[in-house]
């Protein structure tokens, strides 16, 4: 870890050792009224909630668990086979008040401290581009963070996350079992189908949350696992 880009360490109790190595970053919103707030949530043993790192929207980036520990931040979930997320990623908690306080854009200030504190953690953890994920994309059925106004495209622009397809057509599958089927073999949980769409449409089409299949989102799916088998979208 580079040290320079941490600026104050707040130790969380809330931690244990990992069972697996590290191939996720899973980004979240702290979802309450202040950074304070979520600070002392995070850090009381009786909450049973922690995370590696959480920026504030000022940009100043506090680490409360060491990378090679296990925070509390993903709960249940589920990514691309994985069940325990906890034990193969690090949280990232970004403040934001959330869609129940009063859910708004991230800050230039808080996005530029994003940036490069990812970059290092996927360089040195290589991390697959696909596997830098939103709590709602391994959590469908429970959260909606980071939201549908997380700027997903700036972290594309640097290599960071997966770019948001062009589809060249409208695609609707035979049913939507079948859509289904394609939508867990691009990694989510489809145990709940209707929260499942919502989490993909709030990552790839956030203009438009309807949890309704349509053509396109199936474009946007079937684009998405293209490039995953032409090999394009590590």
């Amino acid at each position: 870890m580079n040290r320079w880009l941490i600026h104050r360490e707040v130790p969380s109790p809330n931690w244990n050792e990992r069972k697996l190595p590290v191939s996720m970053v899973v980004l979240h919103y702290t979802g309450m009224r202040t950074a304070a707030e979520a600070l002392e949530r995070m850090c009381d043993p009786a909450a049973e909630v922690s995370a590696h790192y959480m920026i504030d929207e000022d940009g100043t980036v506090t680490l409360l668990v060491p990378e090679e520990k296990r925070a509390w931040h993903a709960g249940r979930s589920y990514w691309r086979g994985i069940t325990d997320v906890n034990s193969a990623s690090i949280g990232i908690e970004l403040v934001n008040p959330g869609h129940e306080w009063g859910y708004r854009p991230f800050p230039d200030a808080q996005m530029e401290a994003l940036i490069p504190l990812l970059a290092d953690i996927v360089k040195r953890h290589n991390v697959p581009r696909a596997n830098v994920v939103g709590h709602s994309d391994i959590a469908p059925a429970r959260k909606d963070d980071p939201g549908e106004l997380f700027d997903w495209p700036l972290l594309a622009r640097y290599r960071l996350a997966l770019p948001i397809p062009k589809p060249t057509m409208r695609l609707l599958y035979d049913n939507d079992g079948a859509f289904f089927l394609a939508l867990e073999r691009f990694g989510y949980d489809i145990s709940d189908g209707r929260a499942a769409v919502r989490a993909f449409q709030r990552r790839w089409r956030p203009h438009k949350i309807t949890g309704e299949i349509d053509g396109q989102i199936g474009g946007l799916l079937f684009e998405l696992l293209l490039e995953r088998d032409l090999g394009h979208a590590r």
